[in-house]
């Protein structure tokens, strides 16, 4: 089950059931399944202290992902810095919705076992966000 909160901040995903959809279809896209997926909207602030304190990183982020897979079953919290969202989708020209769209399939794909430590595993993980938002509207009915 996918659940949606939010730490610090007002903010309410529109369309969560379409989105519950998309990302169920990804998950078993990769031969997953959805167990427990918390995804917790915050603040730069809010990430930033949870990077301080769960990973001894001092540098905002627009992602953290706390993996609990067990076998093929995605169980995670992925908290979103919604402020981190909204100044890259300015930086790259994209609309909010879009980037928030790919920083959690970015956020699932690293519950399936994609990384991007590297430059390939970047790539990687780009062509792999790329190609599910290219089909989250025939997923959805959704735009």
């Amino acid at each position: 089950m996918i659940k949606y909160f939010s730490e610090g901040i007002d903010f309410d995903l529109k369309g969560k059931l379409a989105n519950n959809r998309w990302l169920r279809f990804v998950a078993e896209a990769e031969t997953k399944r959805i167990g427990d997926v918390n995804i917790i909207f915050c603040s730069d602030p809010y990430i930033l202290d949870v990077n301080i304190k769960y990973l001894g990183h001092d540098y905002f982020t627009d992602i953290i992902t706390f993996d609990y897979v067990e076998g093929n079953v995605l169980s995670g919290d992925l908290f979103i810095s919604v402020d981190s969202v909204r100044d890259n989708a300015a930086f790259y020209g994209v609309e909010f919705p879009v980037e928030l769209r790919r920083v959690m399939v970015h956020g699932l794909l690293h519950l399936i076992g994609y990384d991007d430590h590297t430059s390939e595993d970047q790539k990687t993980m780009r062509s792999k966000e790329d190609y599910y938002l290219s089909l989250r509207e025939s997923v959805t009915g959704e735009k």
